[in-house]
């Protein structure tokens, strides 16, 4: 169960069942890239990564480990909101990731906001191929997130059941407002 002592970890499992090599996926919150550089490991150099983030230290930060690692070549980092990917991405996609809230070790101030978010995760939905995904984390420790779980909870409430499956997952013996996990499945 190593794998499962966080949203992460189930994320990273449920990616590597979806994604190929060649496939094109998305990593919504670039952050500190450690998302972006697993996504370039799957789907290998025949694949797309594009990798969105509004701070410039998250995107430098996203680039120094993707030189690190080789996989720079296979990403476009986008210093953009994620709610504008429809300005850069043409082509469907097999994979969604975001981790909400703010970036890891640096000010609370700037966060993902339900507004956006929204957005993206609608933009997503037209890209998406069949059995393709958009993984959530969700940290909902402050009030934004609060506001971010309880709007992404509405809308994947209401996508239609013969379209899509959305799937949630939650600690329920952790402590300090552990992540919760939405995985959103297109089926046709």
């Amino acid at each position: 169960m190593d794998n499962f002592n966080n949203s992460i970890g189930i994320s990273k499992d449920i990616l590597m069942k979806v994604l190929k090599p060649g496939d094109t996926a998305v990593d919504c919150t670039a952050g500190n890239g450690n998302d972006t550089d697993f996504l370039c490991e799957i789907v290998k150099d025949k694949g797309r990564v594009y990798a969105f983030d509004i701070q410039e230290k998250a995107l430098l930060s996203t680039k120094r480990k993707l030189e690190a690692s080789g996989n720079i070549k296979i990403v476009k980092l986008i210093k953009d909101g994620h709610e504008n990917l429809d300005k850069y991405i043409r082509e469907n996609i097999k994979a969604a990731v975001f981790n909400l809230g703010y970036l890891p070790g640096e000010s609370h101030i700037i966060t993902t906001k339900s507004e956006t978010t929204l957005e993206a995760v609608k933009k997503l939905l037209k890209l998406l191929y069949r059995n393709g995904v958009i993984i959530i984390n969700i940290y909902h420790g402050h009030e934004e997130g609060r506001v971010e779980k309880e709007a992404l909870y509405k809308l994947c409430s209401k996508l239609n059941q013969r379209k899509y499956n959305v799937f949630k997952a939650q600690f329920i013996n952790q402590v300090n407002c552990p992540p919760e996990l939405l995985v959103i499945e297109r089926r046709v």
